[in-house]
């Protein structure tokens, strides 16, 4: 029987230096993480709508948004040994609005699972036309894997076994295939095929595509040994990631003239590569379902001390998932990613500000940190944090001028530094943290659209 998750499964001690890892490791998950099925798509996308030297900076220009993001985020999540769920208490969130980071992720993933649903819903709809309607592939697929994660950890380490390498098999097939029928220089002087975007528009989608996992690097870098392993895993996993699987993207939507993967993937390798990109969308999918809903568990929990059955959870998520799938959320993929690259941005900004700047509970982790353990007490919510990330993120989106998530994140850091110098940055309520054995916890995934479904 399911046992019921609930806010103490999250509430882990700091990670102490016998378990820290070395740095390339780590960098092979994260390359993991960007190597998925989103990613490829993403690369399509930019393909479509520019030309090769645009995509090129577009992708440039986002990674070093993320890295930017994730190199300095990763380093405070090395030097507390904390995961962001845990880190985000002490770093101006409090302990409702790091459940609310939480709920917000656990949002974005069933947006995933609903893209990557409508991915496969495609695909079978290729392999065998006329049999049903799209909508109802997408019924199909999104419920199977529903089954999947409900039935728990097992069934889906038994599935990334098998989806991950021929996800891979796949981009390198498709790559090798298709370019082999055209002229490299033509691909890369030629016009974008399909309506235009902007450099900038390109990269606030870039960014989008992987800011949910800029924001929880903490959870990776925690296991650094050194500020420099963060940096070193960073560059080498994002920039692998982002340039190997987005240009290939890239490169194939100029190939094949269009942005839909599936189009893509059938003028390459026909038959075989259909079965390889629903199989790559199972690699993730699972994980997108599993972790969206610890997220909504926690949150419900934290705010409302209610408990709700994992399982049921995981049941009505993924039917949520699977409707946004059957509605045509695809055809929104670009928007969401816009939305995406706006609204979590601020989230960092907040913490490095607090921790950086305010300091307003530095104090709080410095006096605990060689003891390996966590604070007493943790604010239970801070309403002017809230506040500025609200801002914040309805000013990147309203603004197109320039890249949207950097002024989310600029907007954000001197909004809070601005509101703690002027002493309006305060707990309301105090929470008592619970001390919990890691080993009592659900195994922990690693969450966001780009999950690497390992380990």
């Amino acid at each position: 029987m399911a046992r019921t998750a609930h806010a103490d499964d999250f509430a882990l001690s700091r990670v102490t230096p016998d378990a820290r890892k070395p740095w390339f490791g780590i960098a092979v998950q994260r390359f993991g993480q960007v190597s998925a099925l989103s990613q490829f798509l993403l690369g399509a996308t930019l393909g479509y709508s520019m030309t090769f030297g645009q995509a090129a900076l577009a992708l440039l220009l986002g990674s070093i948004i993320l890295e930017v993001i994730m190199c300095i985020v990763g380093i405070i999540g090395q030097k507390e040994g904390l995961n962001t769920a845990l880190l985000a208490r002490w770093t101006g969130f409090g302990e409702i609005g790091a459940s609310l980071v939480g709920l917000a992720i656990g949002i974005s993933l069933i947006g995933w699972f609903g893209i990557q649903s409508a991915i496969s819903a495609q695909s079978l709809d290729a392999l065998m036309p006329g049999v049903l309607p799209i909508w109802a592939w997408s019924v199909i697929f999104g419920l199977a894997v529903t089954a999947v994660v409900a039935y728990g950890f097992v069934g889906m380490q038994w599935l990334a076994n098998i989806t991950v390498p021929l996800f891979l098999i796949l981009v390198g097939w498709s790559v090798i295939t298709e370019l082999s029928k055209h002229s490299l220089g033509d691909l890369l002087t030629s016009p974008a095929p399909g309506p235009t975007m902007t450099v900038w528009q390109g990269t606030g989608i870039v960014a989008g595509g992987l800011i949910v996992g800029a924001i929880i690097t903490a959870d990776m870098t925690r296991f650094n040994r050194s500020r420099a392993d963060v940096v070193k895993q960073t560059v080498v996993g994002v920039s692998l990631g982002e340039f190997v699987i987005g240009l290939a993207g890239v490169l194939l939507a100029h190939a094949a003239a269009t942005g839909d993967i599936v189009a893509i993937v059938t003028s390459s390798i026909g038959f075989i590569g259909l079965i390889i990109v629903i199989t790559g969308t199972l690699k993730i999918n699972d994980w997108n379902l599993y972790s969206s809903t610890l997220g909504l568990v926690n949150f419900i929990s934290t705010a409302f001390s209610k408990n709700l059955h994992r399982v049921t959870t995981t049941i009505v998520l993924g039917v949520v998932g699977t409707i946004l799938a059957a509605a045509g959320i695809l055809g929104a993929f670009t928007s969401f990613l816009i939305v995406l690259g706006v609204a979590f941005p601020p989230i960092a900004g907040i913490m490095v500000a607090e921790y950086f700047f305010v300091r307003k509970w530095r104090g709080d982790l410095d006096a605990t940190r060689s003891s390996g353990r966590l604070p007493e007490f943790a604010p239970r919510i801070v309403p002017a944090t809230l506040v500025i990330w609200l801002v914040s993120s309805l000013v990147g989106y309203f603004v197109t001028w320039g890249i949207p998530a950097i002024w989310s994140l600029l907007l954000s850091i001197v909004l809070y530094t601005v509101a703690g110098k002027l002493g309006l940055v305060r707990g309301v309520g105090r929470a008592t943290t619970k001390q919990a054995d890691p080993a009592d916890s659900e195994p922990a995934a690693p969450a966001g659209p780009e999950a690497v479904a390992t380990n």
